[in-house]
């Protein structure tokens, strides 16, 4: 998967049980980086299950074990429902856009 900008991760389509590993497996190379900033940008995901949300908060766990800053951006009317009810839009940092989760620290 193409990091476009540094320090964030964008993805598309589902994100689901097939698609979660590679989701996992490209955080962690990030994460391994350790940037003070990760932004996970979900303005092209369609669709996000429950495994998909395990690696995201397996992720924010990670960075912010180490001090770093994790944040979600652009969630589509399609996808905020899923974090609304699971209560994770209380748990992550949710921005608009990349940018704007960049800018904030």
């Amino acid at each position: 998967m193409p990091v476009s900008q540094p320090n964030v991760l964008p993805l598309k389509g589902e994100i689901d049980l097939h698609v979660s590993p590679q989701v996992s497996a490209s955080l962690a190379a990030l994460i391994a980086k350790k940037p003070p900033q990760l932004v996970v940008d979900l303005s092209e995901v369609s669709y996000i299950d429950s495994s998909g949300l395990a690696v995201l908060i397996e992720a924010m766990q990670n960075v912010v074990g180490y001090g770093g800053k994790f944040a979600l951006s652009g969630l589509q009317e399609g996808v905020r429902p899923i974090f609304e009810i699971a209560r994770l839009d209380q748990v992550f940092r949710i921005f608009p856009d990349s940018a704007s989760a960049l800018r904030a620290s």
